[in-house]
């Protein structure tokens, strides 16, 4: 059999045993949160049928869609002299799933007899879009969610603000949210005389951190704006001060923009009940803020990390009808998902995650041979029913082999059962940090270990 090279797909990674515990403790934290406020667990497949998935991210995100190839002869009886988006429903009837909002959005419409609105989920598994990759991108990664559905109320809003204080409060990372609303955007398009151009607006306003203000206004005129339209945005671009000096300018100028007064009382409402609140996080109004989804209506927010320089590490917004894609219109949502590997990212750049992170075992027996071993296995039994990790070495290796294992894995305590220890019913335990090691009961030792 030929040799085949050790590989993986670009953009996905394998993970080491600490790299697991430490991507377990940012799920178990973000999941804590969650439950504190009430969201309930789901889980929905990795494959979607595309039609689930086309039309719902825009232009450029229906690109980054992994199709996936019908079975069997795929190829039979299509014409492949048509254009490409003739070709691809013919060949690829599922994608694997972009992110986990739409759909959750599908899950509430196929399960409506089952959910009862308004429903609060949580879902934290894989996406996957086919992006070029490089630092902080991938093309596989996981998202963790949480959404409302079937409700219109602002503290909905509010509370995923207060998720995001409380999640990166205790992860121990310095955030600003940074929030603005679709309506906001929409009312800038009208003002501007471009409502038909919104779509185009926000992609290329989305883009503003990567490539630059000179950059955007060039891709707005190549997107079709004129460049009086173009110069017609300096002012929103130039808006500053607070939230209130913001929202009061806006107010101003919506003065004959319905939709754009709607985004600006949504905002004033909004801002009132986080001052109310008083997150530890800083929080701020960013009318540059765009969120490229075209499923967003409404407020929207993105997270990004103080003290390290990466992406938006936490997003979400209102979604006012994406359940109506589905046949169940008139139910609006709102929801924010947690970027697990970028936050790994930062915390590993900031070194912070939990010094005992690696530590798979909390005492580790030392084998002697078969007499021993067999003492140790029934006292080992007792541990482990107690809650305390253990681990019999599996071989009657010397010492120093086992004891450099030990240290290896980080193992906090050795236990040594010997022949006097056997005799006596005791076992010796070892503190591998300061050397000290004392003869005791099994019970004293589940006392200690604990």
């Amino acid at each position: 059999m030929a040799t085949v090279k050790c590989s993986i797909p670009k953009g996905t990674r394998d993970f080491l045993p600490v790299e697991m515990a430490r991507r377990n403790y940012i799920f178990d934290t973000i999941r804590s949160v969650f439950k504190a406020f009430a969201f309930e667990p789901i889980e929905t497949p990795s494959l979607e049928n595309l039609s689930t998935l086309m039309g719902k991210y825009g232009e450029e995100g229906d690109k980054l869609l992994f199709k996936v190839l019908n079975s069997g002869d795929f190829m039979d009886g299509v014409d492949f002299s048509q254009d490409y988006h003739k070709v691809a429903p013919q060949i690829c009837e599922r994608g694997l799933r972009y992110d986990l909002t739409v759909p959750f959005a599908r899950f509430v419409v196929q399960h409506r007899e089952q959910v009862q609105l308004p429903f609060r989920r949580y879902q934290l598994q894989p996406v996957w879009r086919a992006d070029r990759p490089q630092k902080g991108r991938y093309r596989e990664f996981y998202q963790c969610d949480a959404d409302m559905i079937g409700s219109t109320s602002l503290l909905n809003e509010l509370e995923l603000v207060q998720m995001i204080d409380m999640v990166f409060g205790k992860l121990g990372v310095n955030v600003v949210v940074k929030i603005n609303n679709r309506k906001v955007l929409a009312g800038i398009a009208e003002m501007i005389g471009a409502p038909e151009r919104l779509v185009d607006i926000t992609v290329a306003i989305d883009k503003l951190d990567k490539i630059g203000l000179d950059n955007v206004r060039a891709e707005l005129v190549e997107r079709g704006l004129s460049a009086v339209q173009v110069s017609a945005l300096d002012p929103v671009f130039a808006l500053a001060g607070s939230a209130e000096e913001k929202i009061a300018a806006l107010e101003a100028m919506f003065a004959n923009v319905e939709v754009g007064r709607q985004g600006a009382a949504e905002l004033k409402e909004l801002f009132g009940l986080i001052g109310a609140a008083k997150p530890r996080c800083e929080v701020e109004l960013d009318l540059t803020l765009a969120r490229g989804l075209n499923y967003y209506t409404g407020a929207i927010f993105e997270v990004k990390a103080k003290d390290v320089q990466i992406g938006s590490i936490c997003g979400g917004g209102r979604y006012d009808n994406l359940t109506g894609i589905f046949g169940m219109p008139d139910v609006s949502g709102v929801g924010i998902s947690f970027g697990a590997d970028r936050i790994y990212d930062v915390l590993n750049e900031l070194n912070a995650f939990p010094a005992d992170l690696a530590q798979a075992a909390t005492v580790l027996f030392i084998n002697f041979g078969p007499a021993e071993q067999a003492a140790c296995i029934g006292i080992a039994a007792r541990l482990r029913a107690a809650g305390i990790s253990t681990l019999i070495y599996p071989d009657a290796a010397k010492m120093k082999k086992q004891m450099d294992y030990a240290n290896r894995k980080q193992v906090p305590f050795v236990a040594f059962v010997g022949e006097s220890e056997m005799k006596d019913g005791t076992v010796t335990l070892k503190n591998m940090t300061d050397g000290t090691q004392q003869t005791m009961t099994v019970d004293q030792m589940i006392d200690v270990l604990k």
